[in-house]
C-alpha cells in the first residue's frame, strides 16, 4: 500500500496523516548506519577531504543546502574547515554537459574532474535508482572513494554500491525527503555540536 491511497476529508485530516508517515520513516532510519556515516564524514572532515553530493529536484535542494550546513555550519565555534561541494549546484557545467554528452553523465563527469582519493560522494536519492547517480556512483566505487547514500522507496542500486546507505522506509517522495533533510541536518549539527564547549553550545542557537 502506498501513501496517499485515498482523498482526505480535510488538509488538516491529510496533514496528520502526512505527519504519522514522517514520524515512521524517521523511526525507520538505522541508529548504527547514522553513526557509520557520521564516522566516514568525521575522517574525510579531519582529513581535509573533499565530501561531494548530489541530488536531483528536491534531493539537488538538499545537496546545496547540505554545503551551506556542513561547510559554514560545521567551522562555526569549532575548529573544523569540512570541505564540501554539491555537484547538483553548477547550471552552467549541468547544463553543457546534459546538452553535450548526456544528462545521466551530469555528476560522474564532475566528479571524474574533481575526485581524488580519499574524498567521499553523497548522494541523495528518494528512488535510489536515478541514472545519474547511480553513474557517479559506480564510478567513486571503482575508485575506492566512500559512498554515502540517502534512499527510500526500495532503495535502488545506489543502496547496493554504497558503503554506507542510509535508508528511510517511505514511498511518498515529501516523506522520504523531509526525512533525508532531517538526516542532513542532524549530521550537520552533531559534527558541529561534538567540537564545542558545553559553555558555548549553550549560548548558540542551532
Amino acid at each position: 500500500m502506498t501513501f496517499p491511497d485515498q482523498k482526505f476529508a480535510s488538509v488538516a485530516e491529510y496533514a496528520g496523516a502526512y505527519f504519522d508517515q514522517t514520524k515512521a520513516a524517521a523511526a525507520s532510519v538505522d541508529a548504527e548506519k547514522l553513526a557509520a556515516a557520521l564516522k566516514c564524514l568525521d575522517a574525510a572532515y579531519e582529513r581535509g577531504g573533499m565530501v561531494y553530493v548530489c541530488g536531483n529536484g528536491g534531493s539537488a535542494a538538499i545537496s546545496n543546502h547540505l554545503v551551506c550546513d556542513h561547510s559554514k555550519g560545521g567551522q562555526t565555534d569549532t575548529d573544523l574547515r569540512p570541505k564540501v561541494v554539491s555537484l547538483s549546484t553548477n547550471m552552467e557545467i549541468i547544463t553543457a554537459i546534459a546538452n553535450d554528452i548526456s544528462y545521466d553523465d551530469i555528476f560522474v563527469y564532475q566528479l571524474r574532474t574533481l575526485a581524488e582519493d580519499g574524498d567521499v560522494l553523497l548522494t541523495i536519492s528518494s528512488s535510489g535508482d536515478s541514472e545519474n547517480i547511480v553513474r557517479a556512483a559506480e564510478w567513486a566505487k571503482e575508485k575506492g572513494l566512500d559512498i554515502i547514500a540517502f534512499t527510500g522507496f526500495d532503495g535502488g542500486r545506489s543502496a547496493k554500491l554504497a558503503t554506507v546507505n542510509l535508508h528511510v522506509e517511505g514511498d511518498n517522495y515529501g516523506v522520504v525527503e523531509d526525512t533525508h533533510q532531517s538526516l542532513m541536518h542532524i549530521l550537520a549539527q552533531y559534527i558541529r555540536l561534538k567540537r564545542m564547549d558545553d559553555g558555548t553550545i549553550q549560548e548558540r542557537k542551532f
